[in-house]
C-alpha cells in the first residue's frame, strides 16, 4: 500500500503517459505515410505495365503491317 502514495508516482506515470501518446503519434504517422508510398508504388507499377502492354500491342501492330510488305 505504501507504493500507492509514492509522490514520484504521479508525476512519473504523467510523463510515461505523455510518452507513450506522443509514440503512439509518432507511429500512426509513419505507418500513414508508409501505406501512401507503398500505394503510390503500386499505381506507378500498374502504369507501367499498362505502358508496357502498350507497347507490345503497337509492336505486335506493326510486324502485322510489315508482314503482308514483306511477303509482296
Amino acid at each position: 500500500m505504501g507504493i500507492l502514495f509514492n509522490p514520484l508516482l504521479i508525476p512519473i506515470a504523467g510523463i510515461v503517459m505523455t510518452v507513450l501518446i506522443v509514440g503512439i503519434v509518432f507511429w500512426y504517422k509513419a505507418r500513414q505515410k508508409e501505406l501512401e508510398f507503398h500505394q503510390d508504388m503500386r499505381i506507378r507499377e500498374m502504369e507501367q505495365q499498362r505502358k508496357m502492354q502498350d507497347m507490345e500491342l503497337e509492336m505486335e501492330q506493326l510486324k502485322a503491317r510489315q508482314a503482308p510488305d514483306e511477303a509482296a
